[in-house]
């Protein structure tokens, strides 16, 4: 990316936090509530191995300090192969692995990133390697963020891809996360829970517009984007449950 040393460049795409710039090869996200949190997980990922996440390196001039990782990142939803459908599966059970047992996930199972949208995943040579945007991370179930990736990578009611394809992309997201057979049969909920606390949150964020961060039109849209996936989602449940069992 040009720019002369010490320029900020901004970098776009993020739906939730404004100010991120890249400068002098690192990442810079103006300080929050969240960042404590973030610093002590991305140090947690580091200790034990996990190289799917960009290394937090302190803090300066209110901002934290990130390593920038190369790749691509894509900036809208779309359709995948079933190669990246399964190494996102993967890259997700590795994360959640290096935070089982710590004392950052408590008396949950893990720390989820709940916002593990391919829109919040770097990709190399076309494979997900990493995930970025740890934000909205915080102890909880690994259903909790497998139903949102089977929903983001898989899942889509504009998408010309065939139910049936679909529901078979969410199998192979399953499997390549490894998930019990037993929580197979829930996966779908988890699906539709999101969806729909997906439609809540926004919605929350519509009644207070003095600290919302995007004009009315656009939440509103996003609002009812959610809705309709939920009702896609619930309308095909049995398509999806059936390649699941």
């Amino acid at each position: 990316m040009a720019g002369t040393p010490g320029e900020a460049i901004p970098l776009t795409g993020g739906r939730m936090t404004e100010g991120v710039v890249l400068r002098g090869g690192t990442v810079r996200r103006p300080v929050n509530g969240s960042s404590a949190f973030v610093a002590a997980l991305l140090g947690l990922l580091r200790d034990r191995g996990f190289d799917g996440a960009p290394r937090h390196l302190g803090q300066e001039d209110g901002m934290d300090v990130l390593s920038y990782l190369p790749g691509d990142v894509p900036a809208r939803f779309g359709a995948w192969s079933d190669g990246q459908v399964a190494a996102a599966g993967s890259l997700l059970r590795a994360f959640h692995d290096a935070t089982r047992g710590s004392a950052l996930a408590g008396r949950h199972p893990v720390v989820c990133h709940h916002d593990a949208g391919p829109n919040n995943t770097v990709f190399r040579r076309g494979e997900p390697v990493a995930f970025i945007d740890f934000d909205t991370a915080a102890p909880g179930s690994p259903l909790e963020d497998l139903g949102y990736m089977a929903w983001t990578w898989c899942v889509s009611s504009k998408q010309t891809v065939p139910v049936e394809r679909q529901a078979l992309q969410v199998r192979i997201l399953a499997d390549a996360y490894r998930l019990p057979d037993v929580e197979r049969g829930v996966l779908v909920d988890s699906v539709l829970e999101r969806q729909l606390r997906n439609a809540r949150f926004w919605g929350e964020l519509l009644a207070e517009p003095g600290t919302a961060p995007a004009d009315p039109g656009v939440i509103g849209t996003r609002i009812a984007w959610s809705r309709r996936e939920h009702a896609f989602t619930h309308a095909n449940r049995a398509v999806f449950d059936r390649a699941l069992t």
